[in-house]
């Protein structure tokens, strides 16, 4: 047993000895931490994807969903790690999950949750109009949300002669939407017809516009007009009466006219537009 001793000691004492342990541990330890860095970058993680494009605001089915193995290294940000998590909720009203994408938490959202996107930044003080359009008046889906319009008057004033000029400015396109109340915009792969335009414009302008449609035998007609200047961050933000002299000449004949006799925006021109296809047939 002491001879043992002594050779181990004698053993350890030869420094040609240690250094070789020392190699031969240090080459462990990187042969180690080597392996664990690599099985961390391959490890593979089940993951649920999308089988196939799911527009915005699509009630997501189990058949939509299936599930890949990917590296763990691969995955960033927040995303879905069960499919009965995300089977019974919608994709997100502003995105379209791509064919193959995972599902990330910010793209499904629950019903309750599913915002109208219309509606997300109307200034304070300000009346969102639904003004009834048609695929002509669009100028053939040109006016897309994010947009802006102008809105001209064209009447007759009190000699029978034709007033018409740029009546209101700046007026950011808040939606488009057909028949049924579905986003124009938001779905790449079917082909729908405007029905609604939404817009904001200020309390007083908005009083302005039903003070207009209620000149019946002036012959008012508001026609949308695309903007095509270039605005400053002043133009975005501001919503204009562009003519004194149409302001002044309505409101001139509706001066002892009481606001619940005041038509709807949304009902006048639905009405118009009915009564010009009738006369158009």
């Amino acid at each position: 047993m002491n001879n043992l001793k002594a050779s181990m000691k004698k053993f350890l004492g030869n420094k040609n000895t240690v250094t070789i342990l020392g190699v031969i541990l240090c080459l462990v330890i990187l042969y180690i931490g080597y392996n664990y860095r690599i099985n961390s970058k391959v490890e593979l993680v089940q993951v649920p994807y999308a089988k196939e494009t799911i527009q915005p605001r699509t009630y997501i089915t189990q058949s939509m969903i299936g599930t890949m193995n990917v590296p763990k290294s691969f995955l960033v940000g927040k995303y879905y790690t069960r499919t009965e998590n995300i089977v019974g909720k919608y994709s997100n009203y502003n995105t379209i999950i791509a064919e193959g994408s995972l599902f990330y938490t910010d793209l499904v959202v629950s019903k309750e949750d599913l915002p109208d996107s219309a509606f997300q930044d109307v200034p304070e003080g300000y009346t969102v109009i639904n003004y009834p359009v048609t695929l002509a008046s669009t100028y053939a889906n040109s006016m897309a949300p994010g947009s802006y319009i102008n809105i001209y008057y064209k009447s007759l004033n009190d000699n029978g002669e034709i007033m018409f000029g740029k009546f209101i400015s700046n007026i950011k396109v808040l939606d488009v939407k057909d028949s049924s109340g579905q986003h124009v915009f938001e779905n790449s792969e079917e082909t729908r017809t405007p029905a609604y335009m939404l817009f904001a414009v200020p309390e007083e302008t908005h009083l302005l516009l039903r003070k207009a449609l209620y000149l019946d035998e002036y012959d008012v007609e508001l026609i949308l007009i695309p903007n095509t200047a270039t605005l400053t961050d002043e133009d975005k933000n501001t919503v204009r009466v562009s003519s004194d002299d149409i302001e002044n000449f309505i409101n001139s004949k509706t001066v002892f006219v009481s606001v619940n006799d005041l038509p709807e925006v949304e009902d006048k021109v639905k009405e118009q537009n009915e009564d010009n296809t009738t006369n158009n047939q």
